[in-house]
């Protein structure tokens, strides 16, 4: 058994490979929550149809995860990284879908997510970010949010090295809103944003905020699975 009974309710302490189509679709909920917003931020700096790129995205991955013939978990999440980057063929999300792609790399050979697995994932999202992007923490994207995801994660991994999966993912989406953030006082580099820097200043990069919801989506799966 992968949970433990709290007085809350229910916690995830690990995360198996059954469940990945499950976490993709709490990813692909909260983005149709906030395709609205995100669709709106994105065309004050973009071209306005971030939240449908991300709806779109995700929304697929729930039935590719589950069609997968792919015990371990890393490469299931490679997989469905590669999907997602032909999707949505925008820059977003070959960010996005690099990222998964880094994270799966990191768990290679697992069948579940502990939360040091978790820490791992985030870090290695982060990882694929910059590789593709060729962007550094600072640089007002979406990887503002999802480093400071991965060290957070990481924080509490040292501090606590048995910390579950639910406490790990709570921790990444302190780390992910810390992160987004702190987007309001950068300056964009990259793409239509740097063009308009003026107007970017005082408000959150809309890519963090993807990544912000990125990780609530993933903290809000740990709280609400339970055992069937």
């Amino acid at each position: 058994m992968f949970f433990r009974a709290e007085k809350v309710g229910i916690i995830m302490e690990k995360m198996t490979r059954e469940q990945l189509p499950d976490l993709f679709q709490s990813i692909a909920d909260v983005f149709r929550a906030h395709v609205d917003e995100l669709c709106e931020m994105d065309a004050r700096l973009g071209d306005g149809d971030l939240g449908l790129t991300m709806q779109k995205g995700f929304g697929a991955l729930p039935e590719i995860a589950q069609e997968l013939d792919e015990p371990d978990i890393g490469k299931a999440v490679m997989k469905c990284g590669m999907k997602l980057s032909s999707i949505i063929p925008s820059t977003m999300g070959f960010l996005m879908g690099s990222g998964l792609m880094g994270a799966g790399k990191k768990i290679v050979g697992k069948t579940e997510l502990s939360g040091l697995e978790l820490a791992e994932f985030y870090r290695g999202y982060a990882e694929g970010i910059i590789k593709r992007g060729k962007c550094s923490p600072g640089d007002r994207t979406i990887l503002d949010a999802i480093d400071s995801a991965a060290s957070e994660a990481e924080k509490l991994i040292q501090e606590n090295p048995e910390a579950d999966f639910c406490e790990v993912a709570a921790a990444a989406e302190e780390g992910a809103d810390r992160g987004a953030e702190a987007t309001r006082n950068m300056v964009p580099k990259f793409g239509k944003a740097a063009v308009h820097r003026e107007a970017a200043k005082g408000i959150r990069d809309q890519g963090a905020v993807a990544g912000l919801y990125l990780a609530k989506a993933i903290a809000a799966f740990g709280k609400s699975k339970d055992v069937t």
